[in-house]
């Protein structure tokens, strides 16, 4: 049993055994003394890294970074210095990444948003598209009735066709929800030119977190063959295909390596397009996931159903969202070392689902230590609230 003090220890034993190196932790112990728990904790240099290592392994591909995974507008400043273009999926994310190019001259703005945006939100108000006319950037459509509202609320966007296509063994599957039918999608591109639109391309979303690669090899063979039939029948070329995101992040062992990945998309890339076509991707959790650790602290402690249950002031109302949402398990680490125990994790809202996990492997902790989860940039902060009354976590940058 652990000798609890009024103060706690979360230096732990040097000799013991622990996830984060030493210089890691006391690191963050100095940001926590400074700002206090619970703290999220954003590495630009890890951003940068993820972002040249992406551009290395698909320098065809031109990177649109999906603001959506995490939208704070430090990152986006960061992607943006690197000459990253983005995706965005409402109009506060569109004016998130408009801060970094107000002050440009205007037809120098409006050449920028027309080469470096995709509204790639198929489903859009009609506010919003009024909205979005002035700048004439790409927008994303997949049916019939969102070009009549295109037509008539932004005639001057640019349009991209969303494909629906096979989401198989994705963590999050899109297909149920976007992307038209392959089977109509000529279609809705002969419709569109006879609107008075212009299709500039086509997209697609195999999934987010896609573990079966042949989801994108099936959806560039689908899109190759609307490309040719398309540009047959209309005599308007196609100039782009936006492959989506979907690229995995390895959360834990099990998870396929986006190298294999990357090799087999240059290839067939290579093998099915002109040389020509402009290739976008959207990621978002691989620029952004391994980027972000959360650390909180224990505020209560308990022992049910045969085991310790801790009760730390972040949960899944908060930064730990991705678990309900984004379907992701963020293993709870401890500063203090020791014999690990199966132990429970709960936020600190007076909600039952408030459960961060059961199954937590922990040393016998006290009241104030200090507990942490890695790879939480995506799809976590993007979604807490202030349910009952407990704010988010403060938002702390290192290495901008």
């Amino acid at each position: 049993m652990t000798t609890c003090t009024d103060e706690p220890s979360p230096e732990g034993d040097e000799a013991g055994p622990s996830h984060l190196g030493q210089t890691k932790k006391r690191m963050l112990q100095r940001l926590v003394a400074e700002h206090g728990t619970p703290i999220f904790i954003i590495d630009h240099e890890r951003i940068r890294k993820n972002y040249r290592e992406f551009r290395a392994l698909m320098p065809t591909v031109q990177i649109y970074y999906a603001v959506k995974a995490n939208s704070n507008p430090a990152i986006v400043k960061t992607l943006y210095d690197l000459g990253s273009s983005f995706d965005v999926a409402s109009m506060p994310e569109f004016m998130i990444v408009w801060e970094n190019i107000k002050d440009m001259p205007e037809k120098e703005r409006q050449d920028w948003i027309w080469d470096k945006i995709i509204y790639a939100n198929t489903i859009k108000p009609i506010e919003t598209l009024e909205a979005l006319d002035q700048y004439k950037p790409l927008v994303t459509f997949d049916n019939c009735f969102e070009l009549e509202k295109i037509r008539t609320h932004a005639p001057h966007a640019g349009l991209v066709l969303r494909l629906r296509v096979p989401n198989t063994g994705s963590m999050v599957e899109l297909s149920s929800k976007f992307g038209a039918d392959p089977g109509e999608a000529v279609d809705l591109i002969i419709q569109a030119f006879s609107l008075g639109l212009v299709v500039e391309g086509l997209s697609f979303h195999v999934g987010s977190q896609c573990t079966n690669f042949e989801n994108y090899i099936q959806a560039l063979e689908i899109s190759a063959n609307i490309i040719r039939e398309a540009e047959s029948r209309t005599g308007r070329r196609i100039k782009i295909l936006d492959i989506g995101g979907g690229f995995p992040v390895k959360y834990h062992a099990g998870v396929r390596s986006v190298r294999t990945l990357a090799r087999k998309l240059n290839a067939e890339i290579k093998r099915l397009f002109a040389p020509d076509i402009q290739i976008l991707a959207e990621p978002g959790r691989f620029l952004v996931a391994n980027s972000c650790i959360l650390v909180a602290k224990v505020i209560g402690k308990a022992f049910r159903d045969g085991k310790p249950c801790y009760y730390i002031n972040d949960g899944v109302y908060h930064t730990y969202s991705g678990q309900v949402f984004d379907h992701v398990n963020y293993p709870v680490r401890a500063f203090r070392d020791g014999e690990k125990l199966i132990s429970a994790v709960f936020g600190p809202t007076c909600d039952a689902f408030d459960t961060i996990t059961l199954s937590a492997e922990l040393p016998d902790l006290c009241i104030g230590d200090l507990v942490y989860s890695e790879n939480m940039g995506a799809y976590t902060i993007a979604s807490s609230t202030y349910f009952n009354g407990f704010p988010p976590a403060k938002v702390v940058h290192i290495n901008r």
